[in-house]
């Protein structure tokens, strides 16, 4: 089982920006697939972005392509979310997810471990 911790959220006004990151237990990190998701207060969990086992490729959401960044390093056991040009409608709790495989997925049901969450509320 792999261990995710999120950091990084908090309060920020519609137009600025934020960086989240997830810290992975483990020595196999760099052997899975990682994703972001999100969920709005009364709305259910939706995919956010996600990023292959060695970062060579990503995949986002419509909704913040353009504006947001998922990286990673595998070195740091590490995913990020680079989170810019932020909206009001971006405020959820951000979760990240660890897929117990290389390639990365939208769909919720292929991520095996989640993080606890962090929030994430932008202003008017």
């Amino acid at each position: 089982q792999v261990q995710l911790v999120e950091s990084g959220g908090g309060l920020v006004q519609a137009g600025g920006s934020l960086g989240l990151s997830c810290a992975a237990s483990g020595r196999t990190f760099s052997m899975y697939a990682m994703g972001w998701f999100r969920q709005a207060p009364g709305k259910e969990r939706e995919f956010v972005a996600a990023i292959n086992y060695s970062g060579s490729a990503t995949y986002y959401a419509d909704s913040v392509k353009g504006r947001f960044t998922i990286s990673r390093d595998n070195a740091k056991n590490t995913v990020y979310l680079q989170m810019n040009s932020l909206k009001p409608e971006d405020t959820a709790v951000y979760y990240c997810a660890a897929a117990f495989r290389p390639y990365y997925s939208g769909s919720q049901a292929d991520y095996n471990s989640w993080g606890q969450g962090t929030q994430v509320t932008v202003s008017s």
